[in-house]
């Protein structure tokens, strides 16, 4: 197999991490790209409307009604 076919196969680049490094280093399109570091206080705040508010306290009151019905069947049981 000829170099240029081993830098590019992803497999023969998996078993050779230093490869990998090296044609990272060497390639064109990846030095061409532009960096910007995304953190998650950067994303805007989506505010909850009174629906989805709604929504997730019923939920969690489901999540508590089920759980309080496991532990008195498990009390009774004993």
């Amino acid at each position: 197999m000829n170099t240029t076919a081993q830098a590019l196969n992803p497999f023969s680049l998996m078993m050779e991490p230093e490869r990998v490094l090296q044609t990272m280093e060497r390639s064109l399109q990846l030095r061409g790209l532009r960096r910007h570091k995304l953190r998650p206080l950067d994303k805007p705040l989506i505010p909850l409307t009174s629906e989805a508010i709604a929504s997730r306290v019923a939920f969690d009151a489901a999540l508590d009604a089920e759980d309080l019905a496991q532990h008195t069947r498990a009390r009774q049981l004993n």
